[in-house]
């Protein structure tokens, strides 16, 4: 009888077959954070996304890249918004006062709600409904990516959900300086309706930009205290998914035992009550918070936070079927439209009542 191959040999062989898939992988992120550099209403995780979109529709995408592009996308995004906590410093959001944090937590919760609620009406699945709320009202593709993991999204709705956060935050940068200039709102009042209002964080400097560098700052505080919201929402979508596991699994029970209603399959083991990655991302915002990180060290987890949810996206972005996607995209549409206007309209009435 042979013998089995040893473990070097094993580890070899895993590599040479995960290395053209990589080198891909590698190239791709390099393009987007180069692209995504060069202007700023499209970020690296979205260009990352698009390109792996066209490597898995053309015949570039060969069986022997696949492994090597695919394997790792969760842990990579998981990974990628443990390291976001670095861009957080809790003593920034608190200076922000108790009246902006309350309005801060306010529209994020009625965004998601609401969001959730037409995505549901409207036709998406519940995971795709989630995705949806998570991204329009915490800090789009980057909460898309945490909360993909939590609720079992596919690909498809992935990407239907990072198109919209990313085309309908682009049609903000346009819009929303045109109505601060009617509104006549002054510099502080635009760069917390902009911080407020925005999907993603690069698109918020682009529009908070645009009235000056105090609009600037405030919104970007601002926004980071949306995107600390990413931590809860997580951990009560985790629970949200637990409690349906549970039932499923009692009907399942039922079914088998004849009581009730016919079988309905179990859902395997629950996630855990708060994700793993959701105590990493706050462990990163505590150490932030302490500022005993030189900048040095905070510059690199950026570029290092980038490189890993670009990757992710990329391998997203691989197993995309865009003849199923461009079917379901009008409904994704039409919640990402609804969903912009009420977050828009609701923070800009926050802010005017604001002393």
């Amino acid at each position: 009888m042979p013998s089995p191959p040893a473990r070097p040999d094993l580890l070899r062989a895993r590599t040479r077959s995960l290395a053209p898939g990589l080198t891909v992988v590698a190239a791709g992120v390099a393009v987007a954070v180069w692209v995504g550099s060069l202007q700023s209403v499209l970020g690296p995780l979205v260009i990352a996304l698009v390109l792996g979109v066209l490597l898995a529709n053309s015949p570039l995408y060969t069986p022997s890249l696949r492994p090597g592009v695919t394997t790792g996308t969760k842990k990579l995004l998981r990974a990628g918004v443990v390291l976001l906590g670095l861009q957080l410093a809790l003593p920034d959001i608190v200076a922000l006062g108790l009246p902006v944090l309350g309005l801060i937590v306010a529209c994020v919760a009625l965004s998601y709600v609401l969001t959730l609620q037409l995505g549901l009406r409207l036709g998406l699945t519940r995971a795709g409904a989630t995705l949806m709320a998570a991204g329009f009202s915490i800090c789009g593709a980057s909460a898309i990516a945490g909360l993909q993991g939590v609720v079992k999204a596919d690909d498809d709705e992935t990407a239907g959900a990072v198109a919209m956060v990313t085309l309908y935050g682009s049609l903000m940068i346009v819009v929303l300086p045109v109505l601060g200039g009617l509104l006549g709102l002054s510099e502080d009042r635009f760069g917390m309706w902009a911080g407020l209002a925005v999907h993603e964080v690069a698109q918020v400097v682009a529009v908070a930009g645009t009235a000056g560098a105090a609009a600037l700052a405030v919104a970007t505080v601002v926004k980071l205290g949306r995107v600390l919201m990413l931590a809860p929402v997580a951990a009560l979508a985790s629970l949200g998914e637990r409690r349906r596991a549970a039932v499923l699994a009692g009907a399942d029970r039922r079914g088998r035992s004849g009581a009730g209603s016919p079988g309905v399959p179990a859902t395997g083991a629950r996630p855990p009550v708060v994700p793993l990655f959701v105590l990493g991302f706050l462990v990163m915002v505590a150490v932030r918070s302490l500022g005993i990180l030189p900048e040095a060290a905070l510059e690199l987890g950026r570029t290092v936070t980038t490189v890993l949810l670009a990757a992710g996206m990329f391998g997203l972005g691989a197993g995309i079927d865009v003849r199923r996607l461009l079917r379901t995209g009008g409904r994704f549409a039409v919640v990402g439209a609804l969903s912009t206007v009420l977050l828009a309209g609701g923070s800009l009435l926050g802010v005017l009542l604001l002393p």
